[in-house]
């Protein structure tokens, strides 16, 4: 396991090379680049043409040579020549050291394969009786809705059988934790036990609260953390939508931010077990986006945490000060850049109440409305379409037909008019916004701003035209102000977020991998600012990178992959950023430019119009293979209305397994149909060669795996990624992870994935594209947040600590513990004890 670190004590001294280490580097060297020979003088880069990946390959053999001293990839960077490298070594750096950690604990009990399939049967009765329980519930409130009369009549039943369902939805998962477990203390839990199904059970109950996103950035929030045992102060304020589970194991002061996507979970799972563990930040303290806390961490009053950045087990943030990285270390930049405003109890409760009310009286109807239409009245508006009888005899082929038809426009339509919605009610809303002003929290204001940052955000539109020359049109149309003097096909991924879009714009030639966040809104618990945010031009930005408004980044930088992006020092133009912190690498190197790149500007025009030509045949298949899944569901409606009067309200029940089973069933094809067509294979070529648009096609029909998530923490989840083409060993733990590109991930045995984590077989960088294989062995675990990249092998037993950034080509050995972005050793492999016979 990774022991508990504090970061800021205990210094060490590294010890230096031997007198003929520079040789041994040399050789080292030379056999990864292809070299005959290779000078002690000459630049990893400049002169050797090497690349992270090759670094990644060399750091690996110097490892596997105990007469040489270990070297992380950040070393190399640092220290671009053996001379240098060699020379850093040797200085007695203070590094930091681990506190003493006891004895080696034996490796916990593995579960048998009765408590295995046992806890998936519990997990399985307890989903049916959760809905059995909804469908008493809609069965009673639809019967007595359907018994009003008039349309005013049937307003108000909705109304108040609305109030009713936000009743439960509040009090039930605080009810059950209550009952199921009591207050949570730090302790150990064994999965696959019974102690681990209730677990599970609040866990699901508490962060799949169909609230939750009413809760985001509301004073909801903290009043529904209380009720679950949390200790909150006044004025705090969450935006995260990650809901922590064992509340009783959290304090937040009064007054404390934080931001949206940060883990604070009170829990980890590890080598098998769930540990929870308490987790405290002080009064008016800031977390910035993205970030991750692990448990036994503190942070003290008026304390800051950087975006991008996590802190791991033991570590605490003194009173007052900002630290950033991962994991953190002090920091001489501020993230709360914003003053306070007023903002009094009154103004909070005012602002949940209307929410309250907004969902009883506006949400509850509208919803039960449009499922009434599509139950009830769209089968007798088919004559009026020409579609001939309303008749829904599923006995009878034609019907089929007629219901495609039906669907085709209704689908189509409903994504005609979301279109419409997305691209203009946000613009009538941003003229009561103006940036560089300081606005209160919970005003008209600050709900225009949310209903920008939702509508803006919907993934159906940027998963469409992600990856193709339509997406920069799109982005436009949502107010972005993004350079179309230069496009390249792929100008962005599939996956951004802004808090505000009329206020980002790039620059010509810029590109964006997926899971970029702008942070054009800046916040404290009381206030927030909108700011305007610009990429330079020729900027490459990696994934899951968090650009926040006031960065120091200029024309031609390379972000990499969950880069920390700097908010002090000189303005960085025509370099690289890597790493939390980020340091300085090459902007490219020679290896990444030998792709087959267009030639001349008539070739790039050909085979642009071809790779348009390619995208939008991948959007017609996305468009239409999406209308075919909602016209199953269609189907499956309009039979529960054809049988409800023979099965009553238990076909409710029935519904909700059908739906998820047809759902996955449907995504599970699709996905298996794309790669069937084309099987992967480890991949390096240009973003202009037909190889990599079928991959932009792969990565739309992969969209949908959102839906997979209902199974996280269950052993179905292991089913579910073996039937996606992932070699999965027995017994996974995954508590929501994302695998990418599944036919080349093998997971040994006992693999722990936690929440967030991403294993993901493909980089691409600016105009050239990678893909290889990912191994990761028997009872390794990787932490929350944590990512994971192409061409990786983790050791049996090995440990990535949470929000770490494990570079591609890396080695990691078998028993050790890595950590960091990038991801380095922090404990060396460790012989296991024996088990027990």
């Amino acid at each position: 396991m990774i022991r508990n670190m504090d970061l800021t004590e205990h210094p060490t001294a590294r010890p230096g090379p031997a007198p003929d280490t520079e040789e041994a580097f040399a050789q080292v060297l030379a056999a990864v680049t292809g070299q005959e020979n290779v000078s002690v003088d000459s630049n990893f880069f400049a002169d050797l043409g090497a690349n992270s990946l090759v670094l990644a390959q060399f750091c690996a053999r110097v490892r596997k040579r105990a007469d040489l001293p270990a070297v992380s990839i950040k070393d190399v960077y640092r220290n671009p020549t053996i001379a240098s490298l060699v020379s850093a070594l040797s200085e007695t750096e203070e590094v930091p050291a681990e506190a003493r950690a006891p004895a080696p604990a034996e490796p916990p009990e593995r579960a048998s394969r009765l408590e295995y399939f046992g806890c998936g049967v519990l997990q399985l009765a307890v989903f049916l009786a959760y809905s059995w329980l909804v469908a008493q519930v809609l069965g009673v409130g639809t019967d007595w809705i359907v018994a009003g009369t008039g349309l005013l009549g049937g307003y108000l039943r909705a109304v108040g059988f609305g109030a009713m369902v936000l009743a439960v939805l509040c009090t039930l998962p605080i009810a059950l934790k209550w009952i199921l477990v009591g207050r949570w203390k730090p302790r150990e839990i064994r999965v696959w036990t019974l102690g681990y199904v209730r677990f599970w059970v609040v866990k699901t109950l508490v962060q799949r609260n169909l609230l939750v996103p009413l809760f985001v950035g509301s004073p909801l929030y903290s009043l529904y953390l209380r009720a679950l045992g949390a200790k909150i102060g006044k004025g705090v304020t969450i935006f995260s939508r990650f809901v922590p589970v064992c509340a009783d194991l959290l304090t937040i002061g009064e007054g404390t931010v934080i931001c949206k996507d940060t883990y604070f979970t009170t829990y980890r799972a590890q080598n098998g077990l769930i540990r929870t563990g308490p987790v405290a930040i002080g009064a008016h303290a800031y977390v910035g986006e993205m970030s991750v806390i692990d448990i036994e961490t503190r942070m003290g009053e008026n304390a800051q945490l950087g975006h991008a950045s996590s802190l791991h087990a033991g570590q605490a943030v003194p009173e007052g000060q900002s630290w950033h990285g991962v994991p953190a270390v002090p920091a001489g930049v501020r993230y709360r850049r914003v003053e306070p405003r007023a903002c009094g109890s009154v103004r909070r409760a005012f602002f949940a109440v209307r929410q309250a009310l907004t969902a009883v009286f506006v949400l509850a109807p509208l919803v039960l409305g449009l499922l009434g239409f599509m139950v009830n009245t769209l089968p007798d508006l088919s004559p009026a379409m020409g579609l001939g009888s309303a008749v829904m005899d599923f006995a009878y082929p034609k019907f089929y037909g007629k219901a495609l038809v039906v669907s085709f426009v209704l689908y189509f339509g409903l994504r005609l008019i979301g279109f419409l919605i997305v691209t203009f009610v946000p613009r009538l809303l941003n003229l009561a916004l103006k940036p560089g002003e300081v606005y209160r929290l919970y005003t008209f204001r600050y709900t225009a701003h949310r209903a920008i940052r939702v509508l803006t955000n919907l993934r159906f539109f940027k998963t469409l035209f992600g990856d193709s020359c339509a997406i920069v049109h799109y982005l436009r149309a949502l107010g972005c102000q993004v350079s179309r003097k230069e496009q390249t096909g792929s100008n962005f991924g599939l996956d951004e977020k802004y808090e505000n879009p009329f206020l980002f714009s790039s620059g010509a030639g810029t590109m964006v991998a997926d899971g970029l966040s702008v942070v054009n809104a800046e916040y404290t618990s009381t206030s927030f600012r909108l700011s305007r945010v610009h990429v330079g031009a020729q900027n490459f930005l990696g994934n899951h990178v968090v650009y926040p408004a006031g960065a120091r980044t200029g024309d031609n930088c390379l972000l990499a992959t969950k880069v920390l992006v700097p908010l002090d020092g000189p303005v960085r133009e025509d370099v690289g950023l890597l790493g939390s912190p980020s340091f300085e690498i090459p902007r490219s190197v020679e290896r990444d430019s030998q792709f087959d790149h267009p030639k001349t500007p008539e070739e790039f025009r050909r085979r642009l119009a071809a790779k348009t030509r390619h995208n939008a045949g991948a959007m017609l298949l996305y468009a239409l293979s999406h209308w075919l899944f909602f016209s199953g569901l269609l189907l499956l409606t309009w039979a529960s209305d054809v049988y409800y009067g023979l099965i009553g309200a238990p076909l409710f029940a029935l519904d909700t397994l059908a739906f998820l089973l047809y759902g996955m069933v449907f995504f599970i094809a699709l996905e298996r149909i794309t790669v069937a067509v084309r099987p992967m294979r480890p991949l390096s070529c240009s973003i202009y060669d037909r190889r990599f648009w079928r991959q932009e096609r792969f990565w739309k029909a992969a969209a949908a795996g959102v839906i997979f998530r209902a199974l996280d923490g269950t052993p179905f989840k292991r089913l579910v990624w073996r039937l996606l083409g992932v070699k999965v060993g027995s017994r996974l733990f995954d508590d929501g992870a994302l695998i990418i590109e599944k036919t080349l991930v093998r997971l040994g045995d006992d693999v722990t994935l936690n929440a967030g984590s991403v294993v993901q077989c493909h980089s691409q960088e600016d105009g050239g594209y990678k893909m290889d294989r990912i191994s990761i062995g028997s009872g390794c675990t990787v932490g929350t947040g944590a990512l994971v990249h192409y061409g990786v092998t983790m050791g049996d037993g090995s440990t990535l600590a949470p929000h770490s950034f494990l570079m591609k080509g890396t080695e990691v050995p078998d028993h050790a513990d890595w950590g960091g972005n990038p991801a380095h050793e922090i404990r060396a492999g460790r012989r296991q004890p024996a088990a027990k016979s």
